[in-house]
């Protein structure tokens, strides 16, 4: 039996929480705040969707942003500016705590009319529940 997987979409980090911001500390907070809520909502919807429990103690995330341009970024920062996104799925029940999360590489694509990031997420034992 295949491992159950989950797409959560998201629309794209706001840009101060990239690690790069050079932000009050405040507005951050908001944003971080702001993000990591909405990423437990529409992960709860996911999960909803897909009829899938979560709960997973150990599980795989690739993360896919979609640009409205072909401009490279760093994935390396993409990837930390997700770090409210990763705590509202474990907010939402997705994984138990989000630092058993493996991070697989970041990929960029374009769709001018539609930004948005995808996290596509895999329990990585055989005994997760689905």
């Amino acid at each position: 039996m295949e491992a159950p997987s989950l797409a959560v979409r998201l629309p794209l980090p706001p840009p101060r929480l990239s690690p790069n911001a050079r932000t009050h500390w405040r507005p951050k907070a908001r944003a971080t705040r702001s993000y990591r809520t909405a990423a437990a909502f529409y992960a709860r919807d996911a999960m909803a969707t897909a009829g899938i429990r979560g709960g997973w103690t150990d599980a795989e995330v690739q993360a896919e942003f979609f640009f409205p341009t072909s401009h490279r970024r760093d994935a390396d920062n993409l990837l930390a500016s997700l770090k409210a996104a990763f705590d509202g799925l474990a907010d939402a029940g997705v994984v138990t705590n989000d630092r058993n999360l493996i991070h697989l590489p970041v990929m960029q694509s374009k769709d001018r009319d539609d930004p948005r990031v995808v996290l596509r997420i895999t329990p990585r034992r055989t005994d997760a529940r689905s």
